[in-house]
């Protein structure tokens, strides 16, 4: 899939995401990049921002500019249509009756799910070095995220990799037919084989990573910082903020038009420093966060886009921006019951964040801001105890002791 860089645009409704990933799209093509600029968001509005036509099939606009806005329906419709067909006659011939087959085969985030394998496979078999993604609104640009990883689970719940991969096994729930059966298991094994991918490409930190997009206003701000961190929750990188309608500074202008600007760009400034403030207390100060002015015109159509990204980007390079520490880290060494652990997850920390922490078998259930999910714990932390947990400057940190009950039988 050679390295091609993914770059994620997403932001609360109405912010100016697409246009920002339209304008940082069109940049990257300018400077020599092949670029592909594609759109996720069901309510499809890149080509309005671009003001040419665009279809499911990308197709090049500019010099190394193609542009693609994915239909999620079309892909409902073909894709996941016979996958439902294999699991209505297994789910039928186990005995399900049909409204419980409907149920379980109408699955939540399908749509989502094929979205993204859309992306995955554009990124794999096109010619471009970068692909810009305009997602949709930040919820459910979220659910998007972490639909892989659910699916995954739901998947090998259902149907497990052990059971799949024994040829004929359960040829019985397809009415004796062999040849059924395996056309069920080469369709689930895909489908497996397109989430792990699509996972993969998620967490790669040095290919694929977000651009949270705001307006300078509390409100917007606060949903961005609650953004940042379920993100780095699901192991995605969040490489940078573009803050978007900064309305411009009147200067000594006295007029009631002057006076209006100036007290609202002084709020907006206020939000600004507050943001930054924030991040620091998150514990990523070095995260970048570009501005804009807020136009007179809308910015519509290749000109006004790479003035945009001009004043956005300046002379940098729109793909450079910050690291984040990995995910999940383990201190401590040890082989007495009196050993001590400390796990070490890198998410960015508001004071205000609602943290909640249950131990499942294996994993660390880990919900933060209303978002869940499993960590699965090391081979040494699966036979320890939780003893303490405290959010700290760097993250969430949880200790560890050894369980005498398991310890000792290693």
């Amino acid at each position: 899939m050679r390295g091609v860089r993914v770059l994620l645009f997403t932001g609360k409704g109405g912010v100016g995401k697409t246009t920002l990933a339209a304008a940082t799209a069109a940049r990257l093509a300018a400077s020599g990049r092949k670029t592909l600029v594609v759109s996720t968001d069901p309510a499809h509005s890149l080509a309005d921002a671009l003001a040419i036509p665009a279809t499911a099939e990308p197709s090049e606009v500019d010099t190394g500019l193609w542009v693609s806005q994915v239909d999620t329906r079309a892909l409902v419709d073909s894709s996941w249509f016979e996958l439902r067909t294999h699991l209505h006659v297994l789910l039928g011939g186990a005995g399900v009756d049909g409204l419980a087959v409907e149920e379980l085969t109408v699955l939540p985030g399908a749509e989502e799910l094929l979205a993204l394998i859309e992306v995955h496979r554009l990124v794999r078999n096109g010619p471009w070095d970068t692909v810009v993604v305009d997602c949709a609104p930040t919820a459910d640009t979220l659910r998007l995220l972490a639909v892989p990883e659910a699916f995954a689970g739901y998947l090998e719940k259902l149907f497990p990799t052990h059971r799949r991969v024994v040829r004929g096994v359960l040829a019985g729930l397809a009415g004796g037919d062999v040849a059924r059966w395996d056309a069920v298991v080469d369709a689930l094994g895909e489908l497996a084989g397109q989430l792990t991918a699509v996972r993969a490409l998620l967490a790669d930190q040095e290919r694929t990573s977000v651009r949270l997009v705001l307006n300078p206003e509390r409100v917007v701000a606060a949903e961005t910082r609650r953004t940042l961190t379920a993100l780095a929750l699901h192991g995605i990188r969040v490489d940078g903020m573009a803050v978007n309608r900064l309305v411009p500074d009147p200067g000594d202008d006295d007029t009631t038009a002057g006076n209006w600007l100036r007290a609202r760009r002084g709020e907006q400034d206020a939000v600004l420093g507050e943001l930054r403030d924030a991040l620091e207390v998150m514990g990523v100060p070095g995260l970048p966060v570009r501005t804009v002015s807020y136009r007179a015109e809308e910015p519509v159509g290749l000109g006004a886009l790479a003035a945009l990204a001009h004043e956005l980007y300046g002379d940098d390079d729109p793909l450079a921006g910050a690291a984040l520490a990995p995910l999940v880290s383990v201190e401590g060494a040890g082989r007495s019951l009196d050993a001590e652990y400390r796990l070490r997850l890198a998410l960015p920390l508001g004071p205000e964040t609602d943290i909640d922490l249950a131990r499942v078998g294996d994993e660390l259930a880990v919900t933060v801001a209303g978002r869940r999910r499993l960590v699965a714990l090391p081979p040494v932390l699966r036979r320890c105890e939780v003893t303490d947990a405290s959010a700290e400057a760097d993250g969430l940190v949880v200790c560890f002791r050894p369980d005498p009950r398991l310890w000792m039988r290693s």
